[in-house]
């Protein structure tokens, strides 16, 4: 399969994504042009260490670039200022220097907390994105947003800072739980959703072949997202305007995500194909799209075998008032205005800050009552 590179111009921050397979066993070669000396410290966790480590390190061997590693604990209690105290630590403990290069290997939590430890270490060291999954091969690698949880809420602490590279290699996708895979599939929907109706249409003839195993949809889906991802940065890098549509969904997400306590009850794109179906609902209430287009949303993450509502999350929810006030803790919020991403149709999303707050209501106690 062809490898394939998506650049993304930011002038003095440039950086390619490279998209293919058998990265890891290439990474030496990708890496060395970045490098002033042949050392990389490279941040990761405890299960993707076991699964993919040794190859990343094999990979930098081959160009005779020296590696030292560090695996966090899994899990999305890492990204937290614990988290960030440890890779930082570890990172001053191997004397990385301004002009070295961090490498974070796994999913969304270790590129975040990685990519912000870097963005702190010593004012700011260049870092290489690897990511493991789809989820943070689609959407977190991509776009410089790094940070960590804190107790009001997801992503609150952090900062804008590039990545010097990204590496996605599809085989890596092979080891991921099919719950993961879906999760993350849940960031690729998104894409459709918010501004390609054509790529959707897609994802409806091909996501089950994707999510089965064929590599050559799945390189297509990761491409196609990044494509998205990165003209939507390259436009409005630190989220002033078109950026924030990225977030389609994810007022609703990062809520359900505080108040399942960031655990495994929901996983962040589980909690993303949830809020996406909540926004395309929500816009079919305000009047803004066909009242069949929810529908067509959640049938197709339905046939995919995904969470589609409230009520695909077990254990106990808070109710809608409360509901609301965690999303009142969201970054998004502006002047105290609650901001949400809705659409008037798959492929039409837009910025809107003056939801009704009884039709959200309604909204959340409905699908609360769904769950009884």
């Amino acid at each position: 399969m062809t490898i394939e590179h998506v650049h993304v111009p930011l002038g003095g921050r440039a950086y390619d994504v490279v998209i293919g397979q058998g990265l890891l066993a290439q990474s030496g070669a990708l890496l060395a042009p970045l490098l002033h000396r042949k050392r990389a410290a490279i941040v990761t966790e405890a299960r993707v260490g076991r699964l993919h480590l040794a190859g990343l390190q094999a990979g930098l061997a081959a160009q005779r670039i020296d590696s030292t590693a560090h695996a966090l604990e899994p899990g999305e209690g890492t990204k937290s200022w614990a988290g960030l105290q440890e890779a930082v630590e570890w990172l001053l403990d191997q004397r990385v220097e301004r002009r070295d290069i961090v490498i974070a290997l796994g999913g969304g939590v270790i590129g975040d907390l990685g990519g912000f430890a870097a963005a702190v270490l010593r004012r700011g060291v260049r870092f290489v994105q690897v990511p493991t999954s789809l989820l943070a091969q689609v959407d977190s690698s991509v776009g410089g947003k790094t940070g960590i949880n804190t107790r009001h809420g997801k992503n609150l602490v952090g900062a804008f800072h590039q990545p010097s590279l990204v590496l996605a290699d599809i085989d890596l996708l092979d080891s991921l739980p099919a719950r993961d895979f879906l999760a993350g599939y849940g960031e690729v929907v998104k894409y459709g959703l918010l501004g390609d109706a054509a790529f959707f249409d897609w994802l409806e003839t091909n996501g089950p072949a994707l999510a089965m195993g064929d590599k050559a949809l799945r390189q297509y889906a990761v491409r196609r997202s990044v494509q998205m991802k990165a003209g939507i940065v390259v436009r409005d890098e630190t989220e002033q305007g078109e950026r924030a549509l990225l977030n389609l969904g994810h007022t609703f997400c990062h809520a359900l995500e505080s108040a399942t306590g960031y655990s495994d009850r929901l996983l962040h794109g589980e909690g993303v194909a949830i809020g996406c179906a909540l926004a395309f609902e929500l816009s079919a209430r305000m009047g803004l799209c066909a009242q069949e287009t929810p529908s067509r949303v959640r049938a197709h993450l339905r046939a995919m075998g995904m969470a589609t509502d409230l009520a695909d999350i077990s254990g106990p929810l808070p109710d809608a008032d409360a509901l609301i006030a965690l999303m009142a803790q969201d970054k998004k919020v502006q002047d105290g205005r609650l901001r949400f991403i809705l659409a008037r149709g798959i492929g039409a999303a837009f910025v809107c800050d003056d939801v009704p707050h009884e039709v959200l209501h309604k909204l959340l106690c409905d699908a609360l009552d769904a769950r009884r």
